[in-house]
């Protein structure tokens, strides 16, 4: 491993998936509309952006007490995953600056994960677009007992690494994540997307990842401004 604390690099990169690297919770927001209108129930943005960022056990169980349809958790996710896989497959929408990012912390040698919510056959289909080795990596929401806003998907991504949480670095954009994210103890950059993040001790908020260095990843964690990010929001 190349990059670490010493050289002021973080010891791995921590990656959540959509809305962080992939611009893809527009197209769980459709699936989830389709489904609901497919077996007669309504559903709303509200009810949508609530789910945000939750592990979609959870999200299911909310379609079916909000709206009635007749379908398991299980039927649910299935649905939802195959039209977000099948929109994914047409185009994969990078966030700004996130595989720029991506690209610089392989070429150092730091090694990323993707710690996401989505299942694995969702996971692959991103990382499959990607050049071989972009992740060392991946945590996914079908391969944990407990999903975001616990701490164990980023509790394992750190240990998958062999590195301490506290010298990583995690990339999120949800109040779920960053939840999650910080409980495990790493430092996190919050990058609000669809969402708003609240204020959460041991994150910083960032207006893009566009323009961010991986020499300024620990350094802007710790609540510092990287130039051309936007502004820092600290909460410690």
């Amino acid at each position: 491993m190349t990059g670490g604390p010493l050289d002021g690099l973080p010891a791995a990169v921590l990656w959540d998936m959509d809305g962080t690297l992939v611009d893809t919770e527009p197209y769980w927001i459709a699936a989830e509309h389709e489904l609901v209108a497919a077996h007669g129930g309504q559903w709303s943005e509200e009810l949508a952006h609530r789910l945000v960022g939750n592990a979609l056990e959870v999200s299911a169980q909310v379609i079916i007490d909000q709206t009635g349809i007749p379908l398991s958790v299980a039927e649910v996710i299935d649905a939802l995953l195959q039209r977000v896989i099948e929109q994914v497959r047409d185009a994969i929408p990078w966030r700004p600056g996130a595989r720029e990012l991506l690209e610089e912390l392989v070429g150092l040698g730091v090694p990323n994960v993707l710690v996401t919510m989505s299942w694995r056959n969702l996971a692959d289909t991103v990382v499959g677009a990607l050049p071989a080795g972009s992740f060392a990596h991946q945590v996914t929401g079908d391969e944990v007992t407990h999903g975001k806003p616990h701490p164990e998907p980023y509790l394992r991504a750190a240990r998958l690494v062999g590195a301490e949480p506290a010298d990583c670095v995690a990339l999120e954009d949800s109040p779920t994540g960053v939840r999650s994210a910080t409980a495990a103890g790493v430092p996190t950059i919050a990058v609000p997307h669809i969402v708003p993040v609240p204020p959460t001790p041991g994150s910083v908020q960032l207006s893009t990842l566009a323009g961010l260095k991986a020499a300024e990843l620990r350094w802007v964690a710790g609540g510092a401004a990287a130039p051309g990010t936007g502004p820092v929001m600290a909460a410690r």
